[in-house]
């Protein structure tokens, strides 16, 4: 008899141990009808705006007891949709859903972003608010169409006062899909690509399962800013299961709130059981990161997954030194590596966005993090460190770990009980 999803205990070892709560998920493709968007006028030309012509056929849907808009193949150019319960999406092979490079079809609102409710940004490309069941389905495309805006991003960043402060949400952009305040949410099969901000963003959502999947970017656009992956924005009980990602920015990123009185935002619960696994990992800054916008994290295990190319960290634990963050039992295991530069493990301070409103500098916690059973080549460790008098950073463990680095040295201060336990680099045993 399964155990119930609600009656995980939040340990390390149930976290290890469990199995995906499949019950959350019921079978896909069971019951509701199937309504074709070229049916209420959608046309595959790659230039019509179709936006009223899909958002009325998951109207009708929703109408009349619920369904499933499918996207044939052709490419169909969309602005905002906003899904309804119980309307899912299927794209069929070959379809193309693509965004809008006109942004007046994704008319700014109050939206979540960055750890906080943005009174004035766009909406994504597929909205879902209080969809239960929620799925996005097939091997077709949702398309970005993100160059000329990234193009436009950097123009007006490098034209900036202060290039390195420049907010993000300055520059209209759309993601590709926004879900929210959802559960049992599937996705399966689809690519993502060229998105103009961030490509699957999941905000308040449970029960979730991103399977198969693809994120990408073109590999001759050197910087498409602000594609991360999957955002796990105050998220419980995701799943990822043997997704691509290629993308610029990080590959998955768990996020909540942010600012001294982060604790308080009752908005912004705590990221809690985590689950990657059988990914490959071939282009981002990272493989996983808790922040930059991230308070309580903790349950996050990475493991069975491919690295490759051109990923240049593992493991990122972003220290905001306006925030009190809290990220424990975080774990990595069974990975195989296979790039000339990048670090496996990344804690310390992130700066570059800093606002303390006049309180003093809170206090954070990072515990229990390991890493077993990784192997092949890479850049080198990386490093651990504090914000100084803020941080406490305890239980580290590196351990079976066989690797040929460029920098064999850790580089870890301020931190207690740390061990390396079996770590080979090199060809020699590494000791701290």
């Amino acid at each position: 008899m399964s155990t119930p999803c609600s009656s995980r205990r939040r340990t390390t070892m149930s976290l290890l141990a469990t199995p995906l709560c499949l019950a959350a998920f019921p079978a896909l493709g069971a019951g509701g009808r199937q309504a074709d968007i070229t049916a209420h006028g959608a046309v595959p030309d790659d230039r019509t705006v179709n936006t009223g012509a899909i958002q009325k056929t998951i109207d009708t849907l929703a109408s009349s007891g619920g369904g499933t808009v499918v996207v044939p193949r052709g490419v169909f150019v969309s602005g905002a949709l906003f899904f309804k319960p119980q309307v899912n999406l299927h794209l069929a092979r070959g379809a193309v859903l693509k965004c809008s490079t006109d942004l007046t079809h994704f008319p700014a609102g109050r939206t979540r972003i960055e750890g906080h409710f943005a009174p004035h940004f766009n909406p994504a490309l597929i909205n879902a608010n209080g969809c239960d069941h929620f799925r996005i389905s097939g091997e077709g495309t949702l398309d970005g169409a993100g160059r000329p805006i990234w193009d436009q991003f950097w123009k007006l960043r490098n034209a900036a006062r202060d290039p390195g402060n420049f907010p993000n949400i300055n520059v209209p952009r759309a993601r590709l899909a926004l879900i929210e305040r959802s559960r049992g949410v599937i996705v399966e099969g689809v690519t993502f690509k060229d998105s103009q901000f961030w490509n699957l963003h999941l905000y308040r959502c449970q029960d979730v399962l991103v399977k198969n999947a693809r994120f990408v970017v073109p590999d001759d656009y050197q910087q498409a800013p602000s594609t991360d992956g999957i955002d796990l924005d105050s998220c419980q009980r995701v799943t990822i299961d043997g997704c691509y990602f290629s993308v610029t920015d990080d590959c998955i990123a768990a996020k909540g709130s942010k600012g001294p009185f982060a604790l308080d935002d009752k908005d912004s619960p705590p990221v809690v059981d985590i689950r990657v696994r059988n990914c490959e990992f071939r282009r981002g800054h990272s493989v996983m990161t808790l922040g930059s916008e991230a308070t309580l994290v903790r349950d996050v295990l990475v493991e069975d997954c491919r690295v490759t190319g051109q990923v240049l960290n593992v493991a990122v634990l972003k220290l905001r030194p306006d925030t009190p963050q809290h990220y424990e039992n975080i774990h990595l295991r069974n990975l195989t590596l296979d790039s000339p530069r990048g670090a496996i493990v990344s804690v310390q301070p992130w700066t570059q966005y800093v606002d303390l409103k006049g309180a003093p500098p809170p206090k954070s916690i990072v515990r229990n993090l390991s890493l077993v059973g990784i192997k092949g080549r890479y850049g080198g460790f990386g490093k651990i460190a504090p914000n100084p008098g803020q941080t406490e950073i305890s239980d580290i463990v590196f351990r079976d770990i066989a690797l040929t680095l460029a920098d064999a040295r850790p580089d870890i201060t301020g931190a207690s009980g740390v061990r390396l336990e079996n770590v080979v680099v090199n060809g020699k045993q590494v000791t701290l």
